[in-house]
């Protein structure tokens, strides 16, 4: 496929959101319940949180119980680099940096361990353009 974002989100069924917020205004609150109704479990990351979205919130990647595909980071750069390395821990088949948020050489470290990665580009925009 000549499409790696259509893959990736193809392939993909549990998407871990980093700094999911549970107030509805927040822009990854929103982002989270479009990735919910279009049939993703949405599993938040954000040690300031309970649950968000009906879900549990883990306070780190390292705590999901559950197999990661892709991890969305709604954080700012300079809180890239250890998102990154978790994502590489846990087994992540994509990190998802979201609109805004760029970090190279964290971004070139998730590829090196064979993630596939997409940089400043939102994860809603991007399903929609594609599937809905």
């Amino acid at each position: 496929m000549d499409d790696p974002i259509r893959e990736l989100l193809s392939r993909s069924k549990v998407i871990a959101v980093v700094g999911l917020s549970s107030k509805p205004h927040r822009p990854s609150h929103g982002v989270a319940r479009y990735l919910q109704s279009a049939g993703y479990r949405v599993i938040p990351v954000n040690p300031h949180e309970r649950e968000v979205l009906g879900e549990k919130s883990y306070p780190r990647l390292e705590d999901v119980p559950l197999r990661v595909d892709i991890v969305d980071v709604f954080r700012r750069p300079e809180f890239v680099p250890p998102v990154a390395d978790s994502a590489i821990a846990i087994g992540a088949r994509g990190l998802w940096l979201q609109e805004g948020v760029v970090h190279e050489e964290a971004a070139a470290r998730a590829r090196a361990a064979g993630l596939e990665v997409v940089m400043d580009r939102c994860i809603l925009k991007e399903h929609a353009r594609r599937f809905r």
